[in-house]
């Protein structure tokens, strides 16, 4: 494997971002460690890879089901954002479709069999989860090419938004908790989406995807995202009570950090220029929250 492939997989699995991923089905981890007990440093390890291996191989599934549309794109911002070497490895014709589906199947095949060393029913619940997640995923990708409300958006988000419950539930059972961070996450995951839409504006136009910005234009989508975003506000109340100190305090910081992303985007007037520059605060809030969460547990 030459110096350009090993890029081109590096860019189809958004290697840079990788990190993310495991931290944040972690959060869900130790928030499940915290009230049932049973942590191990092997158990913790599990999860990261599970979370690692589950997200990549949805990534990959996001490109390979797109892959004829994401030839149309006109503007390479978020490609360059998403990809360290700013390509699109399957349209570009870097990386074959063939190899990519088989790495999505060798991703979710490791994934599938580090769940089914988690203990029943944790093993079962996760594994349900992931099922429903790729489902969403293909749903979100086909619907947003032909609808004229934003189902696609609302359905499809969910795989994100139960990724961190996934996590619990690897450790914990369905409860008042898992519960609150899906419905904290969720309003999270729409705001998100949109700020990373209203970024990809002229790609999306190009492709002939109906996304909210296209959907509602720029004045829609500000106000999509605000809204989410005062609901994700009204959800971290709610979820801080069930966290730690040091927890709450990552909720605020982050919360005020996708304040700052929302008034980028208002002062913009909704320009894709002003959700590229929103776009890095919603997944530093990200990060903060998971990591606050982490942080909270070994403390």
């Amino acid at each position: 494997m030459d110096g350009s492939t090993v890029r081109a997989y590096v860019d189809l699995l958004r290697m840079h971002f990788g990190f993310a991923w495991p931290l944040l089905f972690c959060s869900g981890t130790v928030l499940a460690f915290a009230a049932y007990g049973g942590f191990s440093w092997p158990y913790l390890l599990t999860a990261a890879l599970i979370g690692f291996f589950g997200f990549e191989a949805g990534m990959v599934l996001n490109d390979y089901v797109d892959r004829v549309y994401d030839t149309r794109d006109v503007d390479g911002r978020m490609t360059r954002y998403w990809r360290l070497f700013g390509t699109r490895p399957i349209a570009e014709g870097l990386i074959p479709a063939r190899s990519a589906l088989i790495l999505c199947v060798v991703l979710a095949a490791a994934a599938l069999v580090l769940i089914f060393t988690l203990p029943f029913p944790h093993a079962i619940f996760v594994a349900l989860i992931m099922g429903y997640s790729y489902m969403a995923e293909v749903f979100y990708q086909v619907r947003k090419r032909s609808q004229s409300v934003p189902v696609a958006q609302l359905v499809g988000r969910t795989d994100f938004a139960l990724f961190p419950v996934a996590g619990y539930l690897a450790a914990g059972m369905p409860d008042v908790t898992g519960l609150l961070y899906f419905l904290f996450f969720y309003p999270y995951a729409l705001a998100h989406l949109a700020a990373n839409d209203l970024a990809d504006l002229r790609n999306d136009r190009a492709r002939g995807m109906q996304t909210v910005p296209v959907l509602y234009g720029v004045g829609g989508t500000v106000t999509w995202i605000a809204v989410c975003t005062v609901l994700h506000g009204i959800m971290a109340v709610f979820f801080a009570g069930v966290l730690v100190p040091v927890a709450q305090a990552g909720l605020l910081i982050g919360f005020l950090l996708l304040v700052a992303a929302t008034g980028i985007i208002l002062r913009g007037n909704g320009a894709p220029e002003a959700g590229m520059r929103a776009l890095p605060l919603f997944h530093v809030a990200m990060v903060v929250y998971a990591g606050g969460i982490v942080l909270g547990f070994f403390v």
